[in-house]
């Protein structure tokens, strides 16, 4: 999944659609900013509590945990559940039956954990994920993460014959790399990004699902007539948006687009491709296929009325499927699709999706116990462990399998037929992993947001997301990164 960065990517590329002409939209109303991980940018803090002695090693212990060391664990308490760590645990705990594992869920990471940064006194083992997600490139830059080579070398937990990094899918550990060899994220869930839609709501339509914009408007006016929106999405954390976005604008562009837009190369936002997917997103608003009151609505409100049926499609991630059982219908039918192209002409072809890993661990390099915090993960690396997570919350893992003899259900069985159809055109932006803040707050809330609100027109909302990578990218206080 791996791709390389950007050549020509101002004026040349995408020829211009013809797309219907915006007026101009209402100006933009401020949107405060909240300062992610501010003072845990800092490297500071003392290790006050010491770090536990390391462990003889073992062919059942090869990280040499120390087996009456205590071990923390902080789980992001999102779409996923607890349950499938709470297991995992367990074994743990059976391991080493001296041993007390603290373990909580919360979904307060960022000012949760923040102050025990700056302190020096982390957990041993992360999930950092959800809207607090501290920013990884930040954490990466200021050396608060531990390596986690040791763990990636280490015997699996099943074959002690094969490393742990030989049993995981593709791309999986360069993610968790920033700027060299070293890994400092793992990214435990494979998500597989894209349209997620109801078979069933479409098939009443008497429609297949879209794969050109004329199309999708076609079906979106469809839909109007019989009292159901085209869409609806995450208004207060319009950051899903770019799930179906960024893949369209590689699609229609190239993947180099997208490589130049996390390079923070300059006017990579202004890229014709870029442009072109904005107009065609505006166009939903414009034509009034957006569900009314989707800008107010948070994540579970708004699958909760896409799943009622008050909308077609939505932008998100494969952890929907769990996160909205109990208010999917059992006859939904519920699917996933590449998103939508703009024509024949698009660079790459109907089925580029975005697929990564998703939710990402990490263990503080101030850790007490990192050994135990990498010996928790490599136990949820196991066949057992990864079949349990996946029966439960309905995603596919890092370990590459875990599937077998597991009746799929039907969100998991339609992402991996769409991770078949898709190939290797998989395309797996990273501002979302290497600039949080960037991402989050300035593109999602005050650019795309605003846009999809109608506040901003695509030409301003282009102008203003290009002038906040730029900002990023002349910003000394933070890492930068690029494709290799």
């Amino acid at each position: 999944m791996g791709s390389t960065s950007a050549e020509n990517h101002g004026t040349e590329g995408v020829g211009r659609r013809d797309l219907i002409k915006r007026s101009a939209a209402l100006g933009l109303i401020s949107v405060p900013t909240f300062g992610f991980l501010s003072a845990c940018a800092s490297s500071g803090g003392d290790d006050t509590g010491g770090k536990a002695k390391a462990g003889k090693k073992t062919a059942k212990n090869p990280l040499g945990v120390n087996d009456t060391a205590g071990m923390e664990f902080v789980l992001f308490d999102g779409g996923f559940g607890k349950e499938y760590a709470e297991d995992a645990v367990k074994i743990y705990q059976k391991n080493f039956p001296e041993v007390k594992v603290k373990f909580s869920a919360t979904q307060k990471i960022q000012s949760t954990l923040q102050p025990r940064f700056n302190q020096g006194t982390p957990p041993d083992l992360i999930d950092n994920s959800g809207a607090e997600q501290m920013d990884m490139g930040v954490l990466v830059g200021k050396n608060q993460l531990a390596d986690l080579t040791p763990l990636l070398d280490a015997p699996s937990y099943d074959d002690p014959n094969k490393k742990v990094r030989d049993t995981l899918r593709p791309g999986i550990v360069e993610m968790g790399q920033f700027d060299g060899e070293k890994v400092w994220v793992f990214y435990y869930a494979y998500t597989v990004y894209g349209v997620w839609y109801s078979q069933k709501a479409l098939d009443s339509l008497d429609e297949q699902y879209p794969e050109t914009w004329d199309q999708m408007l076609a079906v979106c006016a469809k839909a109007k007539k019989k009292g159901m929106a085209g869409w609806t999405y995450a208004g207060k954390y319009p950051y899903y948006l770019p799930f179906s976005l960024y893949p369209m604008i590689g699609k229609v562009g190239g993947r180099e687009v997208l490589d130049a837009i996390d390079n923070l190369e300059p006017n990579a936002w202004k890229h014709p491709a870029v442009k072109d997917c904005f107009e065609a997103y505006y166009e939903l608003y414009k034509k009034g296929y957006v569900l009314k009151g989707t800008p107010g609505l948070d994540h579970i409100q708004s699958q909760t009325a896409w799943a009622q049926g008050k909308a077609l499609f939505i932008p998100n991630g494969s952890w929907v499927e769990n996160e909205s059982a109990n208010v999917i219908p059992k006859d939904f039918g519920l699917s996933v699709s590449a998103p939508t192209g703009l024509d024949s002409s698009d660079k790459l072809p109907f089925g580029t999706i975005w697929a990564s890993g998703g939710e990402p661990f990490i263990v503080p390099s101030k850790a007490k116990n990192a050994a135990g915090g990498m010996e928790q993960l490599r136990i949820m690396l196991s066949e057992a462990s990864s079949k349990n997570f996946t029966s439960k919350v309905k995603s596919l893992t890092a370990y590459n399998g875990g599937t077998d003899g597991i009746t799929l259900t039907p969100g998991l069985k339609s992402g991996v037929a769409a991770l078949e159809k898709a190939g290797q055109n998989v395309v797996n932006p990273r501002l979302q992993d290497w600039y949080v803040q960037l991402q989050k707050e300035k593109i999602g809330v005050s650019g795309l947001g605003e846009m999809m609100a109608g506040r901003l027109t695509p030409a301003e909302a282009v102008k203003k997301i290009q002038g906040f990578a730029d900002e990023a990218a002349k910003d000394d206080s933070i890492k930068h990164y690029k494709h290799q």
